[in-house]
């Protein structure tokens, strides 16, 4: 074969090679439920229900979330495909989708403030798995740099989740969506450490008290889902500065 047709046949291969369906399917799931949240928030009141759906559908994302890449990992399915899509999916479920349900819920009426807040939340998202993506290779993998997308869309999830139960007007709580939107898009793309959990190994054998504790966490979400999820994501959102902070006085700087 002349060496110049070479690569072309190369490029056809890499054409023809295809993606692992598994991880993908659950990536797409995730894409889904935060495209979902963004059509109910769009049209929602706080009459008709559709902020706790949109809330809801971004936990639901979350969840899907932490399941694609472990997934992946025990079938042996990962790619740089499923990286950049996994990415990409995270964008809308963890950055658009929370914006627009904050912008929706409160911060519409907050004026050009408003929306320069949700404005920080999307940019700080962008920003946030970009840098991400690029360092995944040298981090350390117990930590994140800065707050994770999740978590930051948890919080805002939760809240609205909460909020949204009681009916209530959401221009009452602009004052405080406001500085928090655009805390949380600050957050994710700071030198803050936050705790990854990725030393956890779901497949190695732990203490059969480990698996009781689990079913009184369950138990206990189960009671005020919401409220309690939202308290869970405040307590992650503080333990990063507060373990900046204790190091910081420890260092004597």
């Amino acid at each position: 074969m002349p060496a110049d047709k070479q690569p072309a046949t190369v490029d056809r291969r890499a054409q023809r090679r295809g993606i692992y369906l598994l991880p993908n399917l659950i990536t797409t799931a995730a894409l889904l439920a935060g495209f979902y949240s963004i059509v109910n928030a769009m049209r929602a009141t706080p009459e008709n229900g559709l902020f706790v759906v949109a809330a809801v559908s971004i936990i639901i994302a979350g969840v899907l979330d932490g399941m694609d890449g472990r997934v992946a990992r025990m079938t042996n399915t990962q790619s740089e495909f499923g990286v950049q899509f996994d990415s990409l999916s995270d964008m809308v479920a963890f950055g658009v989708a929370p914006a627009i349900l904050s912008f929706s819920f409160a911060l519409q009426y907050g004026g050009k403030a408003g929306w320069i807040a949700s404005f920080i939340y999307v940019a700080g998202t962008a920003l946030r798995l970009a840098r991400f993506n690029v360092q995944t290779e040298s981090a350390d993998k117990r930590f994140f740099t800065g707050l994770a997308s999740p978590a930051a869309a948890g919080l805002l999830a939760a809240l609205t989740w909460s909020l949204g139960e009681l009916a209530v007007d959401g221009r009452d709580w602009l004052m405080l969506y406001m500085p928090l939107t655009a805390l949380l898009g600050g957050l994710m793309v700071s030198n803050v450490n936050y705790r990854s959990f990725k030393e956890l190994d779901p497949g190695s054998k732990v203490p059969f008290v480990a698996l009781a504790a689990v079913v009184v966490v369950y138990a206990v979400i189960s009671l005020d889902p919401p409220r309690v999820l939202l308290l869970a994501a405040t307590i992650y959102l503080l333990s990063g500065p507060v373990e900046w902070a204790l190091a910081r006085m420890r260092s004597g700087n």
